[in-house]
C-alpha cells in the first residue's frame, strides 16, 4: 500500500511538472519576461509568472521526489508514512503558496477571462 501511494504521488507530480513546463514556455507572459528580464523583473505579475512560480513549483517537485526516495529507504511502514507525510506536506504547501489564486497578493491576473 505504501509503495503505491508513493509511486502515484511522484508520478502525478512529475507529469504535472512536464505539463507545467510546456505551458510555461508557450506563455506570452513568460516569453515577454525572458525577452525583457531587466524591465519585467520590476512588474509584479510578470515576475511572478516568469520567475517565482516556476522556481517554487520546481522546488516542490524536488521536495516530493526527495521525500519519495527517503521513504523508499525506510524499513517499517510507520517510518515510511511519517517520511512521506512530512515531505509531501512540505511539497503541497509550496504548491499551494505558488498557485496564482484570485486572492493572492503576488498576482492580480484573474483565472478566467470573459469572451
Amino acid at each position: 500500500m505504501d509503495n503505491s501511494i508513493r509511486l502515484a504521488t511522484v508520478s502525478i507530480i512529475h507529469i504535472q511538472a512536464l505539463f507545467g513546463l510546456w505551458l510555461y514556455f508557450i506563455s506570452p507572459l513568460v516569453q515577454y519576461f525572458l525577452a525583457h528580464p531587466a524591465e519585467a523583473i520590476h512588474e509584479r505579475d510578470l515576475r511572478f509568472f516568469g520567475l517565482e512560480h516556476i522556481t517554487v513549483m520546481s522546488v516542490a517537485v524536488i521536495v516530493v521526489t526527495i521525500g519519495s526516495a527517503k521513504a523508499k529507504r525506510k524499513t517499517t511502514d510507520n517510518e515510511k508514512f511519517k517520511t512521506m507525510a512530512l515531505w509531501f506536506a512540505i511539497g503541497l504547501f509550496l504548491i499551494l503558496t505558488s498557485i496564482p489564486w484570485e486572492f493572492s497578493p503576488f498576482t492580480t491576473r484573474p483565472h478566467f477571462r470573459g469572451f
